[in-house]
């Protein structure tokens, strides 16, 4: 029997706290973020740009310029953050060949990661990433000098920055700092990343990409300097029209774990004010007709978002280094706003620590079908799990409305036995009827608590919702 059902009955008494609460997720958060520095963001930025052109197809063995010394100066970041913790970072160079449209001949691509271990979840991953190349007005160019400062410099930057403040503290699950090389040529690091964690056997619950975060106004002079948007695909691109048929009898548009993520961050701005930043939720994949690394990783089915600038100023991005009729063309350091890019990467900071401090979210299914009531079920793994939130909203509405909050972990006798003699039960099915609420009318979805308080984000009860890759149900025969 799950233990929900029990307390709805009021069969299980809680435990009267007998010391001082600890401090809220919330305020922990707060607390974590708080080193995060806009001048230390400026010398990563600064230090990127020392070498001329990160270009991909640049030289890869000069000390001094080009890819090959940017990657290595990443490299040389991460080990020095990795000393400072007492070797709590393994940093790792994912390598491959690649050629292309745009990569006429094989060449060498190479991504540059850290990985701090998770100490309860190792296998629970949640990746931040931004892309280390740079170009300029012709995208082949491999020579002219392309500062990249803002893209994707910033985004390169709030990575080093976020494995600096967080390298600092200890988290249940696994956070994975990446710097990805071939964005501008092709995707080709992001693929390299997403190919790598399949080889690994990891569980992502989420991609945090961030590309062009370093900017608070607009080529027409438009300035906004409170809102980040954050990217999210709808519907769910990988499991194709598999998916898309069960979706068509049983709902899930808007329901993807991207687009459950990019909710998790919209209520997590709003939860931390101090951060100075709102969330503004664009949804489609990316900006319209273009692309960044979380693609590669949504292909492999990986939940992933895009985060980037409220405005973009396309005088400073793809654009040679120039003065024409006195206005300044390139992407120099100059044209950034280091305030709002230590506001976005604190932003990033708050929400790795989050995810990786809460368990993952569950696999939820629905049923309900000519019936006025719903029942929700679920599975879940239950190390470190305290409770489950059960969420429904109208399928017109994008935020959650209502919820059923279950006090304990929903365990079964025979777990509660195990966990007595501190044995990690097997993933539990827990299930919850709700009485008068007609299926039909509502998107339902459930979330984990840790026994901190921290929350995974939503889980959908749709087709595709699960934060794990799509598969295909069984052919019916």
């Amino acid at each position: 029997m799950c233990l929900v059902r029990l307390l709805l009955l009021g069969l299980i008494a809680t435990p009267l706290l007998t010391a001082a609460a600890p401090p809220s997720p919330d305020a922990r958060l707060r607390a974590i973020v708080a080193p995060v520095s806009a001048e230390r963001l400026r010398a990563n930025v600064a230090g990127l740009v020392s070498f001329g052109t990160r270009h991909t197809l640049s030289s890869q063995s000069d000390p001094r310029r080009g890819i090959g010394a940017a990657l290595n100066w990443a490299e040389a970041r991460f080990k020095a953050e990795s000393a400072a913790c007492g070797g709590c970072l393994v940093i790792e160079r994912p390598t491959t060949t690649v050629q292309g449209e745009r990569v006429p001949t094989p060449t060498k691509l190479t991504d540059v990661i850290a990985i701090q271990r998770g100490t309860e979840r190792p296998n629970d991953v949640v990746i931040i990433t931004g892309h280390i190349d740079s170009r300029v007005t012709n995208v082949m160019n491999a020579t002219a000098d392309a500062p990249g400062a803002n893209d994707d410099g910033s985004g390169s930057a709030a990575v080093l920055e976020a494995a600096r403040v967080l390298s600092n503290h200890k988290f249940p699950g696994t956070i994975v700092y990446a710097l990805l090389s071939g964005e501008e040529q092709g995707l080709y690091g992001g693929k390299l990343l997403a190919d790598y964690a399949k080889t690994q056997g990891w569980n992502v619950i989420a991609n945090l990409n961030n590309d062009i975060i370093g900017n608070s106004c607009g080529s027409d002079g438009v300035c906004d300097a409170r809102t980040v948007r954050v990217f999210s695909e709808e519907p769910r691109w990988q499991g194709g029209d598999l998916l898309r048929a069960e979706m068509r009898s049983l709902g899930g548009e808007n329901d993807s774990p991207s687009r459950n993520l990019s909710r998790f961050l919209d209520s997590l701005a709003e939860r931390l004010p101090t951060i100075g930043l709102d969330v503004r939720q664009i949804w489609r994949n990316d900006r319209f007709g273009r692309g960044g690394d979380h693609t590669e990783l949504l292909n492999a089915g990986f939940p992933a978002v895009r985060l980037s600038v409220a405005v973009e100023n396309y005088d400073h991005q793809h654009q040679d280094v120039r003065v024409e009729k006195g206005k300044r063309y390139g992407d120099t350091v100059e044209a950034m706003d280091f305030s709002y890019l230590a506001k976005v990467t604190k932003l990033n900071t708050a929400a790795l620590a989050a995810l990786a401090s809460a368990p993952a979210p569950p696999e939820v299914t629905v049923e309900g079908a000519v019936s006025i009531d719903t029942k929700i079920s679920w599975v879940a793994a239950l190390t470190g799990t305290r409770a489950f939130v059960v969420r429904w909203r109208r399928t017109d509405s994008n935020r959650w409305e209502k919820s059923v909050i279950g006090r304990q972990a929903c365990r079964t006798v025979v777990d509660m036995l195990l966990l007595a003699k501190e044995i990690a039960p097997p993933p539990s099915t827990c299930s919850l009827v709700l009485p008068g609420i007609r299926v039909d009318d509502w998107v339902f979805g459930v979330s984990s608590v840790s026994k901190d308080g921290f929350e995974s984000p939503v889980a959908s009860a749709v087709p595709g919702g699960a934060f794990k890759p799509y598969v295909a149900p069984p052919a019916r025969s």
